[in-house]
């Protein structure tokens, strides 16, 4: 076939390329691409309030989220002292709120065992995801609050209550490193005893953290 053939031959084809419904004034067929150039110009761009409930529903989302993660912890001070300037227990409430935990309580019991179990049992009726309990773990005759403690709990954790301990002494903390305070599992309910001091206090919660977390974690997948 001579060149000239072929040419023509393609000048035959794309004489039968039409898109349908794409016809000009003149009843003539339009090139496919032109066709193009005019559904491209007829897209527009979405507005800005397109975007911005999309952000909202996003937002909302997220907040819902975070909600439904939310964990509940009550805040158990034991104490002998029948002064109101102990503020160990904001401290407590304080730092677990860094750690996205809503706090619905905190509770001054004597240091008593009866007073101390009476008051982990009512937090773990009540549902809280966790219990911290400060004071009470020393030797002392009325440091009682371990002994309370494991008349509660189902399952004991040593591994956090270790952890609890050698980070205690390596920041110098005393009360904390020799702390008799145990932690464990109470039904759906992790129970933690802390040392009194604000140094065992502070550096408790920071390691406590990450640690429960898992814990609770755990239970909620059983």
């Amino acid at each position: 076939m001579s060149h000239e053939s072929l040419v023509d031959t393609d000048r035959d084809l794309r004489s039968l390329i039409t898109v349908p419904g794409a016809e000009d004034t003149s009843g003539s067929p339009q090139e496919p691409f032109d066709r193009l150039d005019e559904l491209d110009a007829a897209i527009t761009e979405p507005d800005d309030d397109v975007f911005h409930t999309l952000d909202m529903q996003d937002d909302r989302r997220e907040t819902g989220n975070q909600r439904h993660s939310l964990l509940h912890a009550l805040v158990v001070i034991v104490t002998d002292r029948k002064d109101s300037g102990d503020q160990s227990g904001e401290l407590v409430a304080e730092l677990l709120a860094e750690e996205d935990f809503m706090v619905d309580a905190v509770l001054t019991v004597d240091s008593g065992r009866s007073a101390v179990r009476k008051a982990l049992e009512t937090a773990v009726v009540g549902g809280a995801d966790l219990v911290v309990t400060v004071g009470g773990t020393g030797v002392g005759p009325r440091d009682k609050t371990p002994e309370a403690t494991k008349s509660v709990l189902d399952k004991r954790i040593q591994g956090l209550s270790q952890a609890l301990r050698s980070s205690a002494l390596a920041c110098n903390a005393t009360d904390g490193g020799l702390s008799r305070g145990v932690a464990g599992v109470s039904g759906s309910t992790v129970v933690v005893n802390l040392a009194a001091s604000r140094a065992a206090i502070r550096d408790g919660m920071a390691t406590l953290g990450p640690l429960v977390r898992h814990v609770i974690a755990d239970l909620n997948r059983a």
